[in-house]
């Protein structure tokens, strides 16, 4: 593990890690830790991370590997890159532009972004100025009149893809959040006035661009602020308006009213897998939430075999969580993952420094991605196969 000391902006910035540091110099530790952290004892964040560890390279070599290519095809359509950008919540309270910064940043290299249904930016702005692919991640929530609503609204705007995340019927415990009192909707107590005073340039963009609000989710938040009884039931108070009922039925019903593309985030079981291909799904997320959720769980690049398995290659296949490095994304296309989906690796970058730290982030993976590519003797993504990697 390196020990530098802390870049001074994105352009000294050569690595996931270093990004990751700089958005720790520059926010606040309630806001970093809200974006950094994990649910309860983190176990499920560790996993993530440590399971690319376990599997080592098995290069090819003597192959000419002067001319190397990153481009694949999704839903039939050409990307520059295999990853996308994956649904961040609570951007905004890094950095007033981060949701903005994340899409734009996406329709410059050729890849998806997508924007969370707790974003601090609306499904309309977002269309406004990222004219690449768009899709709407769409918690799934008691009100389904606001639900429905939510997506009739990316349906207006041309959103090519519809994300509906599976693995959260509840909030997960976020202990870093309640020792930090921080909240959503965002609450000042004593404790966190302190902590904010420390970062006075993020103090000054908080007071001068006003404090960010779940922008679409606007009518949600009073309710769910007024059913708290006590801070800690505050804290990740979306969550109190999550529809804990929402069944394969539900889904269905979904898919009949969706036209677009419909992808499904939060899968580790190959049987679960299966029954939302039946369904008529067009890709699924091997996911965990990025460990903010259930802790004690699986890895994903662990759970991602058996599921590309049981689809048999019939969908594409994409996994999120603990992607910090581009040998990070060949490991997951190896193991028969069609794609993958970064999340913190790119908001640490927009929240450090909003449009140049997102385009930093891309360029980083992309650039170790080709490398790994060249190191291990291929020249296009479908080359990689288990054959290139041992577990040990």
């Amino acid at each position: 593990m390196h020990n530098f000391t802390t870049p001074k902006d994105a352009a000294h910035c050569y690595t996931i890690a270093d990004l990751r540091q700089l958005a720790k110099s520059k926010l606040p530790r309630a806001v970093f830790d809200f974006i950094d952290g994990g649910a309860e004892e983190e176990s499920t964040l560790q996993n993530n991370l440590n399971a690319f560890s376990h599997y080592r390279w098995l290069p090819h070599v003597l192959n000419d590997v002067r001319d190397v290519s990153t481009h694949t095809t999704l839903f039939d359509q050409s990307m520059a890159l295999p990853f996308g950008i994956g649904p961040t919540g609570g951007a905004g309270f890094g950095h007033p532009k981060a949701d903005l910064a994340l899409a734009k940043t996406a329709s410059q290299f050729g890849i998806p972004y997508t924007l969370s249904s707790s974003a601090t930016t609306t499904i309309e702005d977002i269309a406004k100025v990222a004219h690449g692919r768009l899709w709407f991640q769409a918690y799934v929530l008691k009100d389904k009149e606001f639900f429905w609503q939510m997506i009739e609204r990316a349906r207006a705007c041309d959103y090519e893809g519809l994300m509906i995340t599976v693995d959260l019927p509840v909030g997960g415990k976020r202990v870093r959040d309640f020792h930090n009192h921080f909240s959503l909707p965002f609450k000042l107590t004593p404790r966190n006035l302190l902590d904010f005073s420390s970062r006075p340039a993020w103090l000054i963009r908080l007071l001068t661009h006003g404090v960010p609000s779940l922008a679409n989710l606007k009518g949600l938040e009073k309710a769910a602020t007024t059913q708290a009884s006590s801070f800690t039931k505050l804290a990740s108070t979306v969550g109190k308006n999550y529809d804990p009922a929402f069944n394969f039925e539900s889904l269905a019903k979904v898919r009949d009213r969706w036209k677009g593309k419909l992808i499904v985030k939060g899968v580790s079981r190959p049987d679960d897998a299966k029954r939302i291909m039946a369904l008529g799904c067009d890709a699924i997320v091997v996911s965990n939430h990025g460990g903010r959720q259930l802790d004690g769980a699986m890895a994903t690049l662990d759970a991602l075999p058996e599921v590309v398995k049981a689809v048999d290659h019939q969908i594409p296949v994409l996994m999120d969580s603990g992607i910090r490095h581009g040998g990070d994304i060949a490991k997951a296309l190896a193991l028969g993952a069609n794609g993958v989906l970064i999340g913190r690796a790119s908001l640490y970058g927009a929240v450090a420094q909003s449009d140049q730290g997102a385009q930093r982030a891309i360029e980083i993976l992309s650039e170790e991605l080709t490398r790994t590519m060249q190191l291990c003797g291929v020249t296009k993504l479908n080359q990689f196969n288990e054959t290139f990697l041992k577990k040990i």
